[in-house]
């Protein structure tokens, strides 16, 4: 029907795409809390319904507010129908606008329903011999389907024709209505005949024919084989008004009085400046960058139809973008002194460059540099090979000369660099006998601190939200899995354009993203004076690595290997059979059916969970939840540290080097990788035992530097309660003065118990702890934890205050700050999802806590850092940062001096109301120290 030399005319079911759009996707968001997830839904399913057909004639058709005309025949009509959620009654409005600046006709008549609009322009269409195709999941509209107009399901893709109905329904398609009134249709409340069902139903149809001709010929129902033939004419009698009734009611109008004519329902040039703004609203980031390329590329408001045919917004969509804006024409490969002599004085000339350097390996103790590449101002500029080394290689200048003639530049604090994640470049430079001096920016940091929720910060991402430019990735010119090339192995004729882009890139990019935070003086105060320093800090700390006893953690290794053996037989014994403790489905036979543990929570699936919060739970009552939890905690450390730490010494350096990384978290503070520094255990004895591994070297103590308390003492600085003030500013054990306070008795009269429920209460709170949450982890009644929090919160009401002003200051902002200015943007501030609302309740009034204590420890570590800088000596390096805890490798002599120092500068990275509390440890290892 749909001959692709004929487009056809396509009908949209605009309530229906609404409605299933919503209820089928997961909820969606943007950061202000505005839901999204209908409007992305329906767009998304409007542009794969274009570029399918490419139609010249289109509507979509919505329901309008209010009563229709079956309400007034039938006043429980659609009664049954729960209110529109609010959450998608806002979406309709913006989505209305997006689609008519998509250039596509919007029709909302009120008084009917969307399906009667679509009948009657269906009527017309086929009145002309002209092909339709309706785009709907509404059952009901195979009433209308005919030899010239057929259904789509754009959801599943399923085209329902003539055939389509009889196989879907066993009926033909002008038997529906008949069939829809013969059932009934619970939805709209339809009430049909009872007892009539689907089976019942086609017998009755397709023995005797449409109602009419049930009702003219009652007497042979009683001959037709199906079951309760026999008293089904009596039935019919009997709701003879019932049925004409809903047959009514499911016939959808075809004749309404309607001033669309079909010609002019056109798809029209798109509105891409309107576009453009709702796109950014909403935070539809691929969609926003396409249409920002097209407007950058005519520079004009409006462009071709095929504009809004893009595809999904989805990241991992492979489609073509448009074309980029972006002119390469000004991209060199320097391949000869003349040239790379002229490059040299125009990067002493520059005011600001883009660095970027091309290895043969993303481990930076490991990279070779195989070229550098730079740009003084965007489109300008060029590459350096040093090292391609493929057959046929063209002649390069040699890395020594051309890293002899880049030292002094590189090494100036006066030529400022911008580089994306340039710590990666500055260790790789390291290896070469060349200190990267001068970072004023770096792009990765600089869309992580105006927004570290809005999207991944690597260059690709960054180049098509900020610059709607699809930049060439590295699997285009090197292939992809095990036979992916180094990028020495890759020709100049690829690798060229693409080094040259990253530099270009990296200065367009700055340029984009500076222009914002010019206008957010905090966030630009804490990239320039925090982040930026830092990734300098953690350079160094990463070329210095960390000493382990590789020997001692083999032996660990094979402790526990015993061990897990033995839980793996113990587990096996309790069970009463030999299965695999790696296996969900297994241990969830094993724990719920066969030994009758009570099921704590589902999977969303519907199945026992197995994770480890439920394992928790079940192992404060049952022994083989407890061995269970023992064997996965066993097997982690073991494969996690154990076996992989003393592979990964370097065998230059007889270290371990970790990479940290700044742009992952949402809080701002630092994660690590390769390995994970954060993650090692330190409440049960092997955890520790890996942390014995971590040692100095000879001669040489390890200092822990830890801060006391920080999250609560920076919650007493924000609330500002008196009583929270008071504790800190007398140095009082703080879990000690909360006991005091709630239940009220003495400093002195505080038992270890009521000090163990006063602390559990101090850091629940910080993380957002219901009653129930705390009754469940002091083992008490709820109604008890209630009273404990009621009790709390009228000895330090300056912590209620602050909560409550924080949760409405999140609701009307869509993000919360640190003392520094850190915005942490909580996307769910406003979601109608109860859940997500109080997750991201829970958020914000923890992530200025966290997001404050990140901020101090990378203070304290740039003061830190400059003192050591100054000592000019190898006496003390910082090699850790854990948490909110620095660790250092000193030299036994000046133990005593140099910890003091390092005390004294943490304690004051920062002022707040209350004092910043120190306490270092020393030991022949982390775990002796810490």
């Amino acid at each position: 029907m749909t001959d692709s030399k004929k487009p056809p005319f396509i009908l949209v079911d605009g309530s229906s795409y609404l409605f299933r759009a919503f209820h089928g996707l997961p909820p969606l968001t943007n950061s202000k809390g505005q839901d999204t997830g209908a409007i992305y839904g329906v767009v998304n399913m409007l542009k794969s319904l274009i570029r399918q057909y490419n139609p010249t004639h289109m509507a979509v058709i919505f329901d309008a507010k209010g009563k229709t005309f079956r309400d007034d025949i039938y006043e429980e009509y659609k009664a049954n129908r729960p209110p529109m959620p609010e959450e998608l009654r806002s979406q309709i409005e913006p989505l209305h606008t997006i689609i008519k600046a998509m250039g596509l006709p919007v029709i909302v008549e009120s008084g009917v329903e969307a399906d009667d609009v679509i009948g009657t322009l269906a009527c017309r269409a086929t009145e002309h011999g002209i092909d339709t195709l309706i785009s709907t999941g509404d059952k009901d509209m195979a009433q209308l389907v005919n030899d010239n107009v057929t259904l789509i399901n754009t959801m599943t893709n399923q085209i329902m024709d003539i055939e389509g109905v009889n196989m879907k329904f066993g009926i033909p398609p002008e038997l529906v209505i008949d069939f829809l009134a013969l059932k009934g249709d619970k939805v709209d409340n339809i009430p049909g005949v009872p007892g009539v069902g689907d089976k019942s139903a086609q017998a009755l149809l397709n023995g005797i024919g449409g109602i009419s001709a049930i009702y003219d010929n009652l007497d042979k129902i009683a001959d037709l084989s199906f079951r309760g033939s026999k008293t089904m004419a009596t039935k019919m009698q009997e709701y003879e008004e019932q049925a004409r009734l809903s047959y009514t009611l499911a016939t959808i109008a075809i004749d309404l009085d309607l001033e669309y004519k079909i010609d002019e329902l056109r798809p029209t040039a798109p509105d891409n400046q309107t576009l453009q703004s709702m796109f950014a609203e909403y935070e539809f980031k691929r969609w926003h960058t396409e249409i920002s390329a097209l407007i950058a590329g005519d520079g004009s408001e409006s462009s071709k139809p095929t504009s809004v045919e893009s595809g999904s917004d989805s990241s991992d969509t492979d489609e073509v973008l448009p074309e980029s804006n972006i002119d390469k024409s000004g991209y060199e490969v320097v391949l000869d002194e003349a040239t790379f002599e002229a490059w040299i004085e125009k990067l002493k000339a520059a005011p600001l460059i883009a660095v970027d350097t091309e290895t043969t390996s993303v481990n930076y103790m490991e990279a070779e540099l195989v070229g550098v590449s730079f740009c003084i101002e965007p489109g300008a500029a060029a590459y350096v090979p040093v090292a391609h080394d493929y057959p046929d290689a063209p002649t390069q200048l040699s890395r020594e000369y051309v890293l002899a003639a880049l030292k002094p530049i590189l090494e100036s604090e006066t030529i400022i660099k911008v580089g994306q994640h340039i710590k990666y470049d500055k260790n790789v430079l390291a290896h070469y006998d060349i200190i990267l001096n001068g970072i004023g920016f770096d792009t990765m940091l600089e869309s992580y601190v105006l927004n570290s929720t809005a999207q991944r910060h690597d260059m690709d991402s960054l180049a098509l939200a900020y610059l709607g430019h699809k930049t060439i990735h590295f699997e285009e010119i090197a292939g992809k899995g095990a036979k992916q090339l180094t990028f020495n192995q890759i020709g100049l004729e690829e690798a060229g354009p693409y080094a040259a882009e990253d530099a270009d890139i990296t200065m367009r990019l700055h340029q984009a993203i500076w222009a914002k935070l010019e206008n957010e003086p905090k966030l630009k105060t804490l990239l320039v004076d925090v982040e930026v320093p830092v990734a300098c800090v953690l350079s160094r700390m990463e070329q210095q690595g960390v000493l382990i006893e590789s020997q001692r953690l083999r032996q660990q290794s094979q402790d526990l290997a015993t061990r897990i053996a033995e839980l793996e037989k113990e587990v096996h014994e309790e069970a009463g059979e030999v299965f695999n403790l790696g296996s969900p489905k297994q241990l969830q036979h094993i724990l719920f059916e066969k030994m009758s543990l009570p099921v704590i929570k589902k999977t969303p699936k519907g199945a026992p969970s197995t994770s480890e919060e439920v394992l928790q739970e079940l192992a404060l009552e049952f022994p083989l939840p407890k061995k269970l939890m023992e064997y996965r905690g066993l097997t982690k450390l073991k494969n996690t540290y154990t076996d992989k730490l003393p592979k990964m010494i370097n065998h230059r350096t007889g270290r371990v080097h970790t990479s940290y990384h700044q742009a992952i978290t949402a809080t701002g503070r630092l994660s690590s990788t390769d390995p994970n520094l954060q993650n090692i255990p330190i409440r049960n004895e092997e955890g520790r035992k890996v942390r014995q591994a971590f040692v100095p070297r000879e001669g040489y103590k390890i200092v822990a530097a830890d801060y006391s308390q920080i999250e609560l003492r920076i919650m007493a600085h924000l609330s500002g309660d008196e009583g929270l003030l008071d504790a800190f500013a007398h140095g009082r054990d703080i879990h000690k003065a909360t006991a005091a306070e709630v239940f009220g008795v003495t400093l002195d009269e505080v038992t270890t118990e009521q000090r163990r429920s006063a602390k559990a209460i101090n850091f629940g709170l910080i993380y957002g702890m219901s009653a129930f949450g705390l009754a469940k982890q002091l083992n008490i009644p709820r109604h008890e934890a209630q009273k404990y929090m009621d009790l709390y919160f009228e000895r330090y009401p300056g912590v209620l205050e602050y909560m409550d002003s924080t949760r409405e200051g999140a609701k009307e902002k869509g993000y919360v700050e640190t003392v520094f200015g850190r915005r942490l943007y909580l996307p769910d501030i406003k979601a109608s999802n109860g859940a997500r609302r109080k997750g991201a309740e829970r958020a914000a009034i923890n992530a200025p806590m966290q997001g404050t204590a990140a901020d101090i420890i990378k203070m304290a570590m740039i003061k830190v850092d400059d003192w050591i800088t100054s000592l000019e000596s190898d006496n003390i390096i910082m090699m850790m940062q854990v948490h909110d805890e620095l660790v250092f490798e000193i030299k036994e002599e000046h133990l005593e001096e140099q910890v003091k120092n390092i005390v004294s500068l943490m304690e004051q990275a920062a002022v707040l109301n209350v004092p910043l509390v120190v306490e270092a440890g020393v030991g022949d290892n982390w775990d002796e120290a810490h």
